[in-house]
C-alpha cells in the first residue's frame, strides 16, 4: 500500500477559483438535479490552513433523484463509491480530472445531517477568525506529528471539531 504524505498548507486564494471551476463543470452536467453546490471543508474558509484538496457537496432534493445524479456524474468521469460509512453523504471518485484541482466530491440530500454539519462548521469558522486560526494551528500540528498517517492526522484534529459541533448543538 502506498503511503501518502499529509500536507497542510497556508490558505491559498486560488482555492476559491479552483472550487468555481469544479462547480461550473458539475452544474453543466447536473443541471436541475443540483439544488446547490457547496464549497465546504477548510479550503472554503479564507485564511485557514488546509490540505490542498477542495471539498464539495452537491445538494439534491432527496434520494428519489439520486440515480439520475449518478448517471450525470458518470457521464463526466465520476464513479459512485457509496456512503463510506457516513449516512446521508454519497462519495464519488474520479481518475482523469487533471484540468481541475484535486477534490473530494459528495452528494447529499438537502435534509442530510452530514450536510448540515459541513455547512455549520464552515460558516462557524468563517464567522470566528480566532477559531479558524486555532483550527489551522491544530491541523498544521497534526500534519507535523502524523506526516504519513491520515488516520492519526484526523484523530488529532477531531477534538477541536467535536468541540465546535457541541457549541453548535450538533
Amino acid at each position: 500500500m502506498k503511503t501518502r504524505q499529509v500536507v497542510v498548507m497556508p490558505y491559498d486564494e486560488s482555492w476559491e477559483q479552483d472550487y468555481s471551476a469544479i462547480a461550473a463543470e458539475l452544474r453543466e452536467a447536473l443541471g436541475k438535479w443540483a439544488v446547490t453546490i457547496e464549497h465546504v471543508g477548510s479550503t472554503a474558509v479564507p485564511g485557514l490552513s488546509a490540505k490542498p484538496i477542495i471539498d464539495i457537496d452537491v445538494v439534491i432534493r432527496d434520494y428519489s433523484e439520486f440515480d439520475a445524479v449518478v448517471r450525470a456524474l458518470q457521464s463526466i468521469g465520476y464513479r459512485h463509491e457509496g456512503d463510506l460509512g457516513i449516512a446521508g453523504r454519497e462519495a464519488f471518485d474520479y481518475d482523469d480530472k487533471a484540468h481541475l484541482q484535486k477534490h473530494h466530491l459528495y452528494v447529499c440530500p438537502q435534509d442530510s445531517p452530514e450536510l448540515k454539519r459541513h455547512i455549520a462548521f464552515r460558516d462557524y469558522l468563517r464567522a470566528h477568525p480566532d477559531a479558524a486560526r486555532e483550527y489551522g494551528r491544530v491541523k498544521e500540528e497534526g500534519a507535523s506529528l502524523h506526516p504519513h498517517d491520515i488516520d492519526g492526522y484526523i484523530e488529532h484534529k477531531s477534538a477541536f471539531i467535536e468541540r465546535i459541533y457541541t457549541e453548535l448543538g450538533l
